[in-house]
């Protein structure tokens, strides 16, 4: 049998290798993302932004279908899911893989979109200590997000939603929701406008700033590492036919939640038919610095 001190030092030992572990995880922002990857370009890059930050404990990946979509795929989740697990390849951590509804919500009776996606928010969402919030990050129609309050309205005040979707002026104080992320499932957003979840949107007509070129995405990732050339192919072989240059959309929401110094943000209240409520709206953005600190996070990464 060991001696007594023996045990005691190992011990010691023990709780001294794993503090700074545990110190970290309980300093990192749990989050969920969810994302219709298959559908365009920019998820990826702000997938692998969003994957790779220390400072965020990723609990889940959930996939969103984009099967309203006129270029829709027969089964758009399930690509955008496959996508998730080719992304979460390149990316040494952990990820958890979850399939999200297959379609937008429903008109009448039950109307969510029952998934694993939806059950892993609420799950999540009902873990969180009292007084903290799950943060959702959404890039793309809110089904997942939509339905899981729907399946279970206790957890809106335990969730905190950032989605980019919607168009908005700020000068008239005008909503435009024919946005395509809006479109892709108007009775998810109906619902969450309706609810107590908080909300913050990064609009369109904001992320506009995130303008990438071909000619600089290759010359700053590609021949770089394997993630670096998986995101090139796929900006070229995508059959959306964009060559020379693209939004990178996505990116916008995940770099002004890293750095909110680099934005500009006002709260708020929307129309009696859509709410009478709240939302934090990101108003700007130096999309010049985000982009930057992308390519130098992604390779810095990866060892370049």
């Amino acid at each position: 049998m060991p001696h007594p001190t023996r045990i005691l030092l190992s011990l010691a030992l023990l709780v001294i290798v794993c503090a700074p572990l545990t110190s970290r995880a309980q300093d990192q922002i749990p989050v969920i993302l969810d994302a219709d990857t298959g559908n365009e370009v920019d998820d990826l890059f702000a997938l692998a932004r969003a994957l790779i930050e220390p400072s965020w404990n990723i609990l889940a990946l959930n996939a969103t279908h984009w099967q309203t979509s006129h270029w829709a795929e027969p089964q758009s989740m399930e690509n955008s899911h496959r996508i998730n697990a080719v992304l979460s390849g390149y990316i040494d951590r952990p990820i958890k893989l979850r399939r999200g509804g297959i379609a937008r919500m429903y008109d009448w009776g039950d109307k969510a979109q029952h998934s694993a996606a939806s059950y892993e928010i609420i799950k999540q969402a009902k873990a969180m200590p009292e007084g903290e919030k799950l943060t959702v990050i959404a890039l793309g129609a809110l089904t997942n997000v939509a339905s899981a309050v729907y399946i279970d309205p206790s957890i809106e005040s335990r969730i905190v939603l950032y989605w980019l979707g919607t168009n908005y002026d700020f000068e008239e104080g005008l909503m435009n929701t024919t946005d395509f992320n809006s479109v892709m499932d108007v009775q998810a957003l109906d619902h969450l406008f309706h609810s107590e979840v908080e909300m913050h949107v990064m609009p369109h007509s904001v992320a506009l700033a995130m303008e990438f070129t071909y000619e600089e995405t290759v010359s700053m990732l590609k021949g770089k590492h394997d993630l670096g050339d998986y995101l090139v192919d796929r900006w070229y072989q995508h059959l959306d036919g964009l060559r020379d240059a693209r939004w990178i959309w996505d990116l916008a929401l995940i770099g002004a939640m890293l750095h909110p110094e680099w934005t500009e943000s006002v709260d708020i209240t929307t129309s009696r038919e859509r709410g009478s409520r709240k939302i934090t709206y990101y108003k700007s953005i130096d999309g010049a610095k985000v982009k930057a600190e992308f390519f130098d996070t992604v390779n810095a990464y990866f060892g370049e």
